[in-house]
């Protein structure tokens, strides 16, 4: 069983987020858990919020067991990009672009294949 949560427009640039998610993608929950808390990365707090809804939903609506759950995909798109501009000498005006990022994680329940006969 796999549960898919979705955090779209954080304002912060994705390769700086990906370098978060690269830290705990295939990890366990509990490892996942305890690497985003001691992580001091501005990005790893928001993962780590968007991991525990995750947990929930997984623990609440498909009452799944905490303990048998893994990352099985987390990814980090590119979102919509705010663009401005700066002013310069001379009349000349230089880009400013502010990033966004959209993060899916998925979470997949952990089963031991059954031996065959």
């Amino acid at each position: 069983m796999e549960v898919k949560v979705k955090l779209n427009n954080l304002r912060i640039a994705p390769r700086k987020v990906r370098q978060v998610v690269d830290l705990v993608r295939g990890k366990s929950v509990a490892q996942a858990q305890a690497i985003l808390s001691f992580t001091i990365n501005k990005p790893a707090k928001l993962v780590l919020n968007l991991l525990n809804s995750a947990v929930a939903s997984a623990k609440n609506d498909l009452h799944l067991d905490e303990s048998g759950l893994i990352i099985s995909k987390i990814t980090v798109d590119e979102g919509t990009k705010f663009k401005r501009w700066h002013p310069m000498s001379r009349g000349r005006a230089y880009p400013i672009i502010k990033r966004s990022s959209h993060v899916v994680l998925v979470l997949s329940d952990v089963k031991k294949p059954k031996a065959k006969k």
